[in-house]
C-alpha cells in the first residue's frame, strides 16, 4: 500500500513536470540542487571528501567547494531533466544536445561488430535510454539495470524505456539476454559502476582503488564487441554535449585490464566537467567488513606504473612491550591485506622505537601521556585515516579514535566502549588456551587478511667468537610472581663453565635484585637495568646471544630480534604468552594453582620453587651444545 502511494506521488510528479517547458525544469532543478546543498550537510560532506581523494593536490580547497556547491546544483537540474526527456519527442530533444564522433559507433556497426558502451554517472545519462534506439536505428539496442525497489515505479521506468525501442534487462535476471543480443551484432548499454562490492575488481580511480564492474569489459570479451566509452555532459543551460569515444584498443587483452582502462576513460570523462560527476555516492566506500583485499574472487589489478593514493590505517598499540611485540604479525598480515595501505601505529612514547624497527610500519606516532583529547587532536593533524584498529580492549583507546572522527573504528567490545566501535569480531567461546599472537592474528583475518601461522626460528647460539654474550632478565614489571629466585646461581655457573659475559637487563625497580647478581658474578657481567631506552635496550639485545628471562617484554622483545631465549614460567601460561618459532627453551612446573595471573603470590611460590636451576643450567649447556653439533 505505501510502495503504491509512492507510486501515485511520483506519476503525480512527472506528470506535472511534463506540463513546464525544459528550460523551466531545469532552473527548478537547480534550485532545488541549491537547497539540497544547504540542507543535506551528510551529503555536503560525502560529496567533498570524494572530491578531495580525486584533486587533492592539484585544486584548491576554494576550488573543490565550488565544485561541490556547483554539483548539487547540477545534479538537481539533470535528475528532473531526465523526467522531462521521456515525455519529449526525440527531435526537441536533438535540438538541445550536441552530439560529438558519433562515428565510432556506426563505424564498428559497418564492420557488423556489436558495440558495448559503457556509461559514467555524468550528466544526464539518463539521456542515453532515449539517444541510443534513434542514433543505432536498425540495431538491437538494451541497457542493464538494477530493480527500483518500488514495483510499480519499476514497471513504469521498463515501459517508458521499452516504448523507445530500447530493451531492458534487469541484473539480478543474469546476461544470457545481453550476450545474445550482442552475438546477433546489437548495442548494449552498462553503467561503469566503481562500488560494485564483492563481485567487482579492485582497481585504480583516480590513483585510488575502487570496487569496479568487470561487467562492460566481460561482455566485450565473451562476444568479441567493441568497447566503447559514452558521456551525458552539462553544456550550458539547459543544453548537453555527448561524447562517444574511440573503441578501446587491445580489445584482446584481459578482463582485467580493460576494466581498469574503462576506468581511466571514465576518469577522463570527470575532469572534462568535475561539477557533472555523481559525487554525492560513495565509490571509494570502506567495504564492510573485509576491508583487506587479499579475500576478494576478482582480486586487485593494477596497471604499470601505476602510484595509489593510500588507504590511510591508524592501528592503536597495546601500552605494554609484551603485548605489543605479540601485535608484530597482525600488524604484517594487515599491511599485506592491500597494495595501497598506509600503517600509521598509535603507541606510548616509551614504546615507539619498537615500532620503527618493524618494517611494515610507515609511521610511528608517538602519544602524549595528556588527555584523551590531545591524543584525538594529534591524530586529526594526520591525512584523514579510512579505518582505526584497536588492539588495546581499553576505553581511552576507543575514545581516541571517535573524538578524531575516523570513520570505521575495528576492536573487541567491553569496557563500555560498544557504542565507540562500529566493528568487531564475532565473540566465540574459544577451544582450550589460545596464545595473545592469534587473539590479534584473529582480529586481523575478520577484516580480510590472509594469515599464515609461520614465525621464524631463533638464530643459534653462536660459538664464532672468543666470548659469548648472554643477556639476563631477573625482573618483571607485572609483579614479583614472575620472578624467579635463582637466576644469580645460573648465571654464576654458565660463566664458571663457559666464556660467557653476562649482560643484566630491566627497569629501576630491579635495581636491588640486579645489585645482588652484580656482586655475585664481578666483572663477568656488567649491570645496564635502570641504565638503557628501549631503542638501545633493542641495539644491546640484538648483540646478545642468548636471554635468560622471566616472562617479561624483553623476551618478547628478544623473540621478535630472533635472540634464543631461555624463559621461566610461574604464574602465567606459556601457551598464552610464550616465544614463538623453534629456538627457544620455556621452564614451567605445572601446579594445582597455576596459573594464577596474580601479581604477588599469596602462598608459597611453588610454581616458581618448582623450576630448578640445575634443570636450567642444563638447558643452556644443551642449546649451547646443539649449536657445536652443527658446526
Amino acid at each position: 500500500m505505501v510502495d503504491y502511494a509512492v507510486y501515485l506521488l511520483y506519476r503525480i510528479g512527472t506528470g506535472l513536470f511534463g506540463l513546464l517547458p525544459l528550460p523551466l525544469v531545469f532552473a527548478i532543478g537547480q534550485i532545488g540542487g541549491l537547497i539540497a546543498w544547504l540542507v543535506l550537510p551528510q551529503y555536503r560532506k560525502l560529496a567533498l571528501c570524494n572530491v578531495r581523494i580525486a584533486f587533492a593536490g592539484e585544486l584548491s580547497e576554494k576550488q573543490m567547494r565550488w565544485i561541490v556547491r556547483r554539483h548539487f546544483q547540477q545534479l538537481g537540474a539533470n535528475l528532473l531533466c531526465s523526467v522531462k526527456f521521456p515525455q519529449m519527442p526525440t527531435e526537441k530533444i536533438l535540438r538541445r544536445v550536441q552530439i560529438e564522433n558519433l562515428e565510432h559507433i556506426e563505424n564498428c556497426f559497418r564492420k557488423k561488430q556489436p558495440v558495448v558502451l559503457f556509461l559514467s554517472h555524468i550528466g544526464s545519462w539518463e539521456f542515453c535510454t532515449r539517444l541510443f534506439p534513434y542514433f543505432l536505428r536498425g540495431h538491437r539496442t538494451a541497457t542493464i539495470y538494477q530493480r527500483i525497489r518500488n514495483p510499480h515505479i519499476d514497471r513504469h521506468v521498463r515501459e517508458v524505456r521499452s516504448r523507445f525501442g530500447l530493451e531492458v534487462f534487469e541484473r539480478s535476471e543474469g546476461f544470457a539476454k545481453a550476450i545474445e543480443l550482442l552475438r546477433s551484432g546489437g548495442g548494449i548499454g552498462i553503467l561503469m559502476d566503481q562500488h560494485a562490492g564483492d563481485g567487482g575488481l579492485w582497481t585504480p580511480f583516480f590513483c585510488k582503488l575502487a570496487s569496479t564492474t568487470p561487467l562492460p569489459a566481460l561482455l566485450a570479451r565473451r562476444t568479441q564487441a567493441a568497447l566503447i566509452g559514452f558521456a551525458v555532459h552539462t553544456d550550458g543551460f539547459a543544453r548537453w554535449r555527448a561524447i562517444a569515444g574511440p573503441p578501446i584498443e587491445g580489445a584482446g587483452e584481459s578482463i582485467e585490464k580493460l576494466t581498469a582502462r574503462g576506468n581511466e576513460i571514465v576518469e577522463e570523462q570527470v575532469r572534462r566537467v568535475p561539477e557533472d560527476w555523481f559525487w554525492v555516492h560513495n565509490r571509494w566506500k570502506t567495504p564492510r567488513p573485509n576491508f583487506l583485499l587479499a579475500k576478494y574472487k576478482r582480486g586487485v589489478f593494477l596497471p604499470d606504473g601505476i602510484e595509489l593514493k593510500p588507504f590511510r590505517i591508524l592501528i592503536r598499540s597495546s601500552n605494554w612491550l609484551g603485548d605489543a611485540v605479540m601485535s608484530v604479525p597482525a600488524v604484517r598480515a594487515i599491511k599485506s591485506g592491500r597494495p595501497d595501505t598506509h600503517v600509521s601505529i598509535a603507541v606510548p612514547e616509551k614504546l615507539a622505537a619498537l615500532w620503527k624497527i618493524v618494517p611494515e610500519v610507515d609511521e610511528v606516532i608517538a602519544l602524549p601521556s595528556k588527555s584523551v583529547v590531545a591524543a584525538a587532536r594529534l591524530f586529526c593533524r594526520r591525512p584523514p585515516f579510512d579505518v582505526a584498529i584497536l588492539f588495546p580492549n581499553s576505553l581511552r583507546s576507543a575514545l581516541e579514535v571517535f573524538l578524531a572522527g575516523i570513520p570505521r573504528r575495528v576492536g573487541w567490545r567491553g569496557h563500555w566502549r560498544r557504542w565507540l566501535i562500529n566493528q568487531s569480531p564475532r565473540e566465540s567461546i574459544p577451544l582450550g588456551i589460545v596464545h595473545q599472537t592469534y587473539k590479534y592474528l584473529g582480529l586481523a583475518t575478520t577484516l580480510g587478511a590472509v594469515v599464515r601461522a609461520q614465525f621464524p626460528a631463533a638464530n643459534s647460539v653462536t660459538d664464532r667468537r672468543e666470548q659469548f654474550r648472554f643477556g639476563l632478565c631477573p625482573g618483571a614489571e607485572y609483579g614479583p610472581a614472575k620472578q624467579w629466585p635463582h637466576f644469580a646461581e645460573v648465571a654464576q655457573e654458565i660463566a664458571a663453565r663457559f666464556p660467557v659475559h653476562w649482560v643484566l637487563f630491566g627497569t629501576a625497580s630491579d635495581g636491588a635484585i640486579g645489585a645482588k647478581i652484580t656482586a655475585m658474578l664481578g666483572d663477568k657481567c656488567v649491570n645496564r637495568i635502570g641504565q638503557t631506552t628501549l631503542e638501545q635496550l633493542i641495539n644491546e639485545l640484538r648483540d646478545c646471544d642468548l636471554l635468560l628471562t622471566n616472562d617479561t617484554g624483553t623476551m618478547h622483545l628478544a623473540n621478535l630480534l630472533r635472540v634464543p631465549t631461555v624463559s621461566i614460567f610461574g604464574s602465567t601460561e606459556p601457551q598464552r604468552t610464550g616465544p614463538l618459532g623453534q629456538g627457544h627453551r620455556i621452564f614451567r612446573h605445572h601446579v594445582e594453582c597455576s596459573p594464577c595471573f596474580l601479581r604477588e603470590c599469596p602462598l608459597d611460590f611453588r610454581c616458581m620453587a618448582a623450576v630448578t636451576s640445575a634443570e636450567v643450567i642444563t638447558g643452556i649447556e644443551q642449546m649451547m651444545a646443539r649449536r657445536g653439533a652443527m658446526e
